[in-house]
């Protein structure tokens, strides 16, 4: 028998080369199943809405994600990198005027008005639980303002931001400026109008935050790794029920009710435009805003979306699949 190994060899060659050979670039590309495969694997819980032009997934973020949260973050860069276009929340816009502002009328920010004290808006009980917290504490928050309290409660005395990793907005944001994938924002709000609506509020209206600032604080530090593992397990209802997240999201902005609501219509119609654009969208929306009762998720359910993704109503409502 004739040997001919230049046969075998070209055999090889055409083997190794076949599976290149066939590949077009289209087919390189990521689908869009795909890359909603990548995000999802991240760990963090979304919602997909499927059109006739796209897709568009909805990231629920929480603020201050602790370390100990399992979630894969390099999952989301990936997917983020293959969208066409990304959703991120916008920062208020302050200008040099603005921060003058703050500084000439800072008093009106951080204490109560008119040489007030505490006792003066809240009644006996909630007085009686501020007090031991000061007590615990050793501070005196007895002439602040309960916006001022209510912050400084959550964020040094329970420090629900310490030991934290980055959110999902700068995960998404750097990884789609690298990639060049445009970024779309909500409308930044003016920094003269934050402080106007800050500055007129009356101090009862800042109560509930202090209220929901103090059970987060009361309840210490196992609700803050408890909220981000139930985040990770797709545990939308628990997610809300947290004190800490009732707190985030009962103290100002969220709670006012015209800032609140343009936030919430923003975010709706944004939404709902790239429902109507090409490829894929990835918008990362803080979760409160998407999971609350009458909140996008809702708003967008009610307008004929079909939104697929973990349940995030009540567990004593219907269920979602």
């Amino acid at each position: 028998m004739t040997n001919k190994p230049w046969i075998a060899a070209s055999v090889l060659a055409l083997w190794a080369v076949a599976p290149l050979a066939a590949q077009s670039p289209e087919q390189a590309a990521p689908t869009t199943n795909q890359i909603v495969v990548t995000a999802q694997r991240s760990g963090a819980p979304m919602w997909t809405i499927d059109t006739d032009t796209g897709t568009v997934i909805l990231v629920g973020e929480i603020r201050a994600v602790p370390k100990s949260t399992p979630w894969q973050p390099d999952r989301l860069k990936e997917a983020t990198g293959e969208a066409n276009r990304v959703i991120l929340r916008a920062a208020p816009k302050f200008s040099p005027g603005d921060v003058l502002r703050l500084i000439f009328r800072g008093g009106r920010f951080t204490r109560l008005p008119d040489k007030g004290v505490a006792a003066d808006y809240l009644s006996i009980e909630q007085r009686a639980r501020l007090a031991k917290l000061e007590a615990q504490y050793d501070i005196d928050y007895d002439r602040r303002s309960f916006l001022m309290t209510g912050f400084d409660l959550l964020a040094r005395r329970l420090d629900f931001d310490d030991e934290t990793i980055d959110d999902a907005t700068d995960v998404v944001r750097k990884a789609a400026n690298r990639a060049d994938v445009p970024i779309t924002r909500p409308e930044r709000f003016r920094g003269e109008d934050l402080l106007d609506n800050l500055a007129e509020a009356d101090p009862r209206d800042h109560i509930p935050c202090l209220e929901a600032a103090m059970s987060a604080t009361e309840a210490g530090q196992p609700i803050i790794e408890r909220r981000g593992n139930d985040w990770r397990r797709f545990d939308i209802p628990t997610v809300m029920e947290n004190p800490l997240e009732i707190a985030l999201g009962t103290c100002w902005p969220w709670a006012d009710d015209e800032l609140g609501e343009e936030i919430r219509t923003q975010w709706t119609a944004m939404i709902e435009d790239a429902a109507g654009a090409e490829g894929v969208t990835l918008a990362v929306v803080p979760l409160r805003v998407l999971a609350e009762t009458g909140g996008v998720l809702d708003q967008l359910d009610a307008r004929g979306f079909v939104i697929g993704g973990p349940d995030w109503r009540a567990k004593d409502t219907t269920a979602r699949q």
